[in-house]
């Protein structure tokens, strides 16, 4: 049996950035598969809060160079890489100047939420999709981790559904406390579209919102998992709306954790 090869996507990774537990269950979850045989990739974007030069960033020239649209505009891609200190894995870097050079993540000084952080979690999503079709890698499994990397699902299902990379590719989509009370703004949809999405397959979206891209990655992820047993009551009626129409699992961090995630990456695949 060859290698599986899993692809993990989230908005952060420790030691290079944490602001959530999200840092802490990328660090782990892939070097924890890597030991027991799989291939692993993992997906970030370069947040500016992110040192380049402490954290040996370098930019991968054969894979920038790339525009990604987001609605009306185009922007250019650039493609960083690091190692994990201690662990044999790299980390590649989604980056652009307009979205990721600020010195923080989702929200300014002023504790505003920006603005346009629908902009930058459709172009995270479809950079890191560009960026395996360029490696050539094909994963058998796309984990994605938060709301940030919750277009991948549908863009798996959709757009990209027919590309020999990904046509045998099945997703993972696990959802974290991490809402937020931002609502964007009307012309969403349009920017998320892309080829092969019909308006109707964007229904959860339309509430512009955290439980709209939580809903929309739920929809389209072959795999559902709650990263923690309490929820916020926020997450706790998402799951139950989720839960009618899908199965949301819990891997509890118990002693079985790893061997939970290696069965559900190995049942996926079949």
């Amino acid at each position: 049996m060859s290698k599986l090869r899993i692809l993990y996507v989230a908005n952060e990774i420790q030691p290079f950035l944490q602001t959530s537990e999200v840092a802490d269950f990328v660090r782990k979850l892939p070097q924890a598969m890597q030991e027991r045989g799989m291939e692993i990739r993992i997906l970030v974007p370069r947040f500016g809060l992110i040192n380049e030069r402490k954290n040996r960033l370098h930019e991968v020239v054969r894979l920038s160079g790339i525009n990604i649209s987001v609605g009306e505009e185009e922007k250019p891609l650039v493609i960083k890489v690091a190692s994990i200190p201690n662990a044999k894995l790299q980390v590649y870097f989604i980056d652009n100047e307009d979205y990721f050079h600020r010195k923080s993540v989702f929200f300014d000084k002023e504790d505003n939420f920006y603005e346009d952080n629908d902009e930058r979690a459709i172009f995270f999503c479809k950079g890191v999709l560009e960026t395996v079709k360029k490696l050539g890698w094909a994963p058998d499994i796309v984990h994605c981790n938060d709301w940030m990397t919750s277009l991948i699902p549908l863009y798996l299902k959709t757009t990209y559904k027919n590309d020999p990379i990904f046509q045998n590719t099945r997703s993972v989509f696990t959802i974290y406390n991490n809402a937020f009370a931002h609502q964007f703004g009307a012309d969403l949809l349009d920017k998320v579209k892309m080829m092969d999405i019909e308006d109707s397959m964007l229904e959860n979206l339309k509430s512009a919102d955290f439980a709209g891209f939580i809903k929309t990655g739920a929809e389209y992820a072959d795999a559902v998992i709650r990263a923690e047993e309490e929820a916020s009551d926020v997450l706790s009626n998402l799951f139950s709306e989720i839960g009618q129409g899908k199965t949301v699992s819990t891997i509890e961090k118990d002693d079985d954790f790893l061997d939970s995630y290696y069965n559900l990456y190995n049942e996926l695949v079949g």
